[in-house]
């Protein structure tokens, strides 16, 4: 009878064993499918991201090699299509347009003093202030190309920006590309708009102008050459950038990766402008500022705002348009 009831045991053991190896060979299966899914997502986010960049590099500083270039274009240093046509020198004379520096004479050399501009688009925001305390806490000046906002929140932020000493500059008052870019009227039409509200402001003439896109932008619907035109007749000189955080490009990114995007670019050249953005979303780029503004300074950059002697990088050429 003993040996009946050991043997019912040992058998009841054994079942329970072999029920729980069942179900541990069932659960490493689920976790394997889950990790296994959490992977792809992480590859395709990060194959999808390269691809945004890719298409952002190539947008931006590349030109097709097959692609037909007209009688009246050629390619620039810097790979850009630029246009030739004659300058109205009219306009020259009353406002000298700016000369863009070509790619390779911007090529860092041993021993240059490199020089690297801050830039910051599409503010003010939410986080505007808290950017522009690092910059004070750094005792660092930046470049802010702000879009129109009327509330008070605003005009107290675009007043601060002037009188603590930063560069503020425009960035087109609606950033709608639909509507700025539908028609040069357009184009000026928001313009006047934009300058108007920040003189009315700060008091202060903004001489410096972003596209949004960049002005090799694919979205303009007329014609590039006639915005820039027409800044070039209102004395406003514009900025592209040669190096960019990627905040724009990438949600990915940490704090530290926006850092090294920065810092693995900028040795690069002798002068450096640093495409970043000022919106509510961008809490990661304030988070890297500290970091960033450290890292340039143990590198010995100058870090300046953009001014009257800042060397001017631009993906078109002001001067190759009439």
């Amino acid at each position: 009878m003993s040996t009946r009831k050991e043997t019912l045991t040992r058998n009841k053991q054994r079942r329970a064993r072999v029920a729980r190896i069942k179900v541990g060979i069932v659960l490493s299966l689920f976790l394997w499918m889950i990790v296994s899914l959490v992977s792809v997502i992480y590859l395709f986010i990060k194959v999808h991201d390269l691809q945004l960049q890719m298409d952002y590099l190539m947008e931006h500083f590349t030109v097709n090699e097959e692609a037909e270039v007209s009688d009246n274009t050629e390619v620039s240093d810097t790979g850009e299509i630029q246009y030739n046509t004659d300058i109205d020198e009219s306009v020259e004379e009353e406002y000298p347009i700016a000369n863009a520096v070509g790619f390779k004479d911007n090529l860092a050399e041993e021993g240059d003093q490199l020089k690297v501009y801050l830039t910051f688009d599409d503010g003010p925001s939410s986080n505007t202030s808290e950017i522009l305390d690092i910059l004070k806490e750094h005792n660092v000046k930046a470049t802010f190309f702000v879009i129109g906002q009327e509330d008070e929140k605003s005009k107290e932020l675009y007043k601060r920006i002037v009188d603590e000493g930063h560069t503020l500059g425009m960035h087109s008052y609606s950033h709608k590309y639909s509507e700025l870019y539908s028609s040069v009227e357009s184009f000026e039409e928001d313009f006047t708009r934009i300058q108007n509200l920040l003189y009315d402001v700060t008091g202060q003439e903004c001489l410096y102008y972003r596209f949004p896109g960049g002005s090799s932008n694919q979205v303009n619907n007329d014609d590039m050459a006639k915005c820039i035109s027409f800044l070039n007749a209102q004395g406003i000189t514009y900025f592209d950038w040669n190096v960019s955080n990627g905040d724009a490009t990438s949600q990915v990114y940490t704090s530290e990766d926006l850092v090294e995007n920065v810092m693995k670019d900028v040795v690069k050249y002798k002068t450096s402008i640093v495409l970043m953005h000022d919106t509510s979303a961008k809490e990661k780029t304030v988070d890297s500022l500290s970091t960033l503004i450290e890292r340039l300074e143990d590198l010995g950059a100058d870090i300046l705002p953009i001014d009257g002697d800042t060397t001017v990088i631009q993906h078109i050429a002001a001067n190759s348009i009439e």
